[in-house]
């Protein structure tokens, strides 16, 4: 009896230890100088800052010139995806909420 307890109890901290922790995602706004203003622009900055470790996504508006991007906070930092947009020749800076209108 008492090594099915104990049994049962290492199968059960073993199975809590084997599951994968919450990722931390944030999300992040930036505009870029030269501003997007084509469709060639969204296609070079998907394609360059995609490989920036920690990017989950990115998506471009064209019509508010704006990036937003999810990244992995675990993996990378606000000041490392605008430092893979100085790679490509874009200063990019963050979009406060207060900026946004």
């Amino acid at each position: 009896m008492r090594t099915k307890v104990l049994f049962i109890a290492l199968a059960l901290a073993a199975s809590c230890a084997a599951q994968p922790k919450a990722k931390d995602i944030k999300t992040v706004v930036l505009k870029t100088q030269p501003e997007m203003h084509c469709s060639g622009c969204e296609k070079k900055i998907k394609e360059n800052i995609r490989f920036v470790k920690g990017v989950k996504t990115i998506k471009t508006d064209l019509t508010d010139k704006t990036v937003t991007i999810e990244y992995d906070a675990e993996k990378t930092t606000v000041k490392n995806i605008i430092q893979g947009f100085k790679k490509i020749k874009y200063e990019a800076t963050e979009v406060k909420k207060a900026d946004k209108q």
